[in-house]
């Protein structure tokens, strides 16, 4: 956890640096990922969904486009938000979807917009004390009884730089703690990848409704 609370010039030395990472590193991070296999993931946001598809859906840190474009491939209607300005560009052509252009720390999202948010390895690089108004903002964005999926690193609620880039690494419990205090209930969680031991499973993916 940080020693001291995250005043607006760390918050942009976050952004930036993150940020920074994924641009210089955008080629290589899309060679690395655009074979992932996570169906899994995708199925548990689309079967918590009410109503009849096609949803409209935002993949929150869309990043080069994998899976805006499955999205569009399964019919729905998908839009992009990623904070990276190559992975953007990347996204655009890849998908051909609409992407938005924002920094996770300064969220500016329409209001009831959504079925689903799809925020696959992206919240984890919010900083804790300003996950709770990113939280309320997807809320906000989502219709009434609108799903959220998220998938990120776990570990011991620790914060801090990793390699370049910002990470906050929640355990169950305090992910459970931010959503509720948010106005979401969850669904369901899992990790990942499955079929391995848990403590084989780096990742922590939970289902959210809006309450």
């Amino acid at each position: 956890m940080p020693a001291k609370k995250l005043d607006p010039d760390d918050l942009d030395a976050i952004a930036g640096r993150t940020l920074d990472h994924y641009n210089r590193h955008a080629d290589s991070f899309w060679d690395g990922t655009r074979g992932h296999d996570v169906s899994q993931n995708i199925d548990a946001l689309l079967q918590h969904i009410e109503g009849k598809p096609p949803f409209t859906l935002l993949d929150f840190g869309c990043g080069p486009g994998r899976d805006l474009k499955t999205f569009v491939d399964r019919g729905h209607i998908a839009i992009g938000l990623e904070g990276s300005e190559r992975f953007a560009d990347m996204a655009r052509v890849y998908s051909d979807c609409e992407v938005w252009r924002q920094d996770f720390l300064k969220l500016d999202l329409p209001a009831g917009r959504f079925d689903g948010v799809f925020a696959n390895a992206a919240l984890f690089h919010l900083p804790g004390q300003e996950l709770p108004r990113a939280l309320r903002s997807l809320h906000t964005t989502l219709k009434p009884r609108g799903v959220l999926f998220s998938s990120n690193p776990r570990g011991s609620n620790e914060e801090g730089w990793n390699q370049g880039r910002y990470g906050a690494y929640w355990d169950l419990e305090t992910w459970r703690h931010y959503r509720s205090d948010a106005g979401f209930v969850e669904l369901t969680h899992y990790y990942r990848p499955a079929g391995l031991p848990c403590s084989q499973q780096p990742w922590l993916a939970s289902v959210w409704r809006k309450s």
